[in-house]
């Protein structure tokens, strides 16, 4: 399965709970909340200041 930006974080980590490392090393502590089931990867990596193309890279690495 391909990790895209527009998925949700929760989609994300339904099918690849191995990411979950990756996003909280990015500052993705709230990967649990409410929210992440309805916000994109972009939009959580926006709201936290992080570069959405090295999450992208950094996810690529592992998915």
């Amino acid at each position: 399965m391909e990790i895209t930006k527009d998925m949700t974080i929760g989609d994300i980590l339904v099918n690849k709970p191995e990411l979950a490392p990756v996003l909280m090393e990015a500052g993705m502590h709230c990967i649990g909340c409410p929210s992440a089931r309805g916000e994109s990867l972009e939009e959580a990596a926006f709201v936290h200041g992080i570069d959405i193309d090295d999450l992208m890279n950094n996810i690529a690495q592992l998915a």
